[in-house]
């Protein structure tokens, strides 16, 4: 059983648009260690890492506005209700309603464009961050070829003016978000997992919230990076990269050159698998991750 001894919440978390709802697991002891998730799952993810890290941590596993079980914003006229800058915010209020002011985060995909965001923002908050299989938001723009254009039609299709993406996805969600995509990797993991991703891609309110992140992506995230590059801001806390070995970003980017760019202590290496890392090898990702957090109080 995923996740056997976690607790599973909605905890409310205060927003200047309004309350917002997040559907959260948590449970272990130890030093707080946040997980977030990316596209197009929900906190399910991390269920084979979760387990591990719980005997030294206490692990916190919500969904991301917009996705799963949590709240599906109003959208904004500049998307910044799904901006990851709002979803940073309210990791810390969730961690904050759960007593911890300052903690560890690891973030996979869309997850660790908020994980370092919250680094960004909230630099006492974050006492080091994992990212796993991503550059910053403005570096992908700013290279995007017509190799991403190809691979990764997903971050051009998903940003489309309502309601164009939101009417094709939901003619037949699942073969949209888990088997024309990613080579359809994701319908072949944990079937609890993927049972749990289905049920909630099959709501609009989440494809429209999907719909939502990506636009954000394409303008207020983008923007927001390049105005922090531009202002030499970077993250303060120590970084580690981790990426599949078999992905993109082999094969488009010098991913630690690049994030060295971001912070001044970055440590990192690849995985021999593809994008979905802590589903396709959950042991090396337990262990790299307790190796890196183990003195992040």
């Amino acid at each position: 059983m995923a996740f056997e001894g976690f607790e599973l919440s909605q905890i409310a978390v205060p927003d200047p648009a309004g309350e917002v709802s997040l559907r959260v697991r948590h449970g272990g002891s130890g030093p707080p260690l946040l997980l977030l998730h990316g596209y197009p799952e929900t906190h399910m993810m991390w269920a084979k890492v979760a387990q591990g890290l719980a005997d030294r941590f206490t692990v916190v596993c919500p969904d991301l506005r917009g996705y799963g079980g949590s709240t599906k914003p109003r959208s904004s006229h500049d998307n910044e209700t799904s901006s990851k800058r709002a979803m940073a915010r309210d990791a810390v209020n969730l961690m904050v309603h759960l007593g911890f002011d300052r903690f560890a985060v690891a973030g996979h995909d869309r997850g660790g464009r908020v994980a370092y965001r919250l680094a960004l923002d909230h630099p006492a908050a974050v006492a080091k961050v994992s990212i796993l299989d991503i550059i910053p938001t403005g570096e992908v723009w700013a290279r995007a070829d017509r190799r991403f254009a190809l691979a990764y039609w997903h971050w051009s299709f998903l940003a489309q003016p309502h309601p164009m993406p939101e009417t094709l996805i939901g003619a037949d969600p699942e073969y949209a978000l888990f088997r024309a995509q990613f080579g359809g990797a994701i319908s072949g993991f944990d079937p609890e997992a993927y049972a749990d991703y289905l049920a909630a891609a099959r709501s609009p309110s989440v494809i429209h919230g999907m719909c939502e992140d990506y636009r954000a992506g394409a303008g207020y995230d983008r923007a927001l990076d390049e105005a922090d590059k531009k202002a030499g801001k970077k993250i303060a806390c120590p970084v580690q990269v981790l990426w599949g070995a078999k992905a993109a970003l082999v094969a488009w980017y010098d991913t630690l050159a690049i994030w060295r760019e971001w912070a001044d202590d970055v440590q990192g290496q690849a995985i021999d698998c593809g994008h979905f890392i802590p589903e396709e090898k959950p042991e090396e990702t337990l262990s790299l991750l307790s190796g890196f957090f183990a003195d992040s109080r």
